[in-house]
């Protein structure tokens, strides 16, 4: 199941998808990650080809059975690093 309105719903779909996604050339920095029962969270950072800064990105995932069941995400562009004087990680 999934809830951003941007990827879509389904195991194929979802592959298709990331595969073509912005993802998919970026570097990924993991900065932390957390799992509590059936959910996995990461935290990272997302430097396409070319930015500067970024993007700061939460992954939550629910598993069941070792597979993946839901997917929810929250994205936001790292700002100028004076406008968060405690930085984003």
């Amino acid at each position: 199941m999934e809830h951003n309105p941007g990827n879509p719903s389904g195991r194929d779909a979802f592959v298709e998808h990331v595969t073509d996604a912005p993802v998919a050339s970026a570097g990924l920095d993991l900065k932390r990650v957390i799992a509590d029962g059936q959910y996995v969270v990461m935290h990272y950072l997302m430097t396409r080809p070319g930015e500067e800064r970024g993007t700061a990105v939460v992954d939550i995932w629910r598993l069941r059975d070792g597979l993946i069941v839901e997917h929810r995400d929250v994205v936001q562009p790292v700002p100028d690093p004076a406008e968060i004087p405690h930085g984003m990680f």
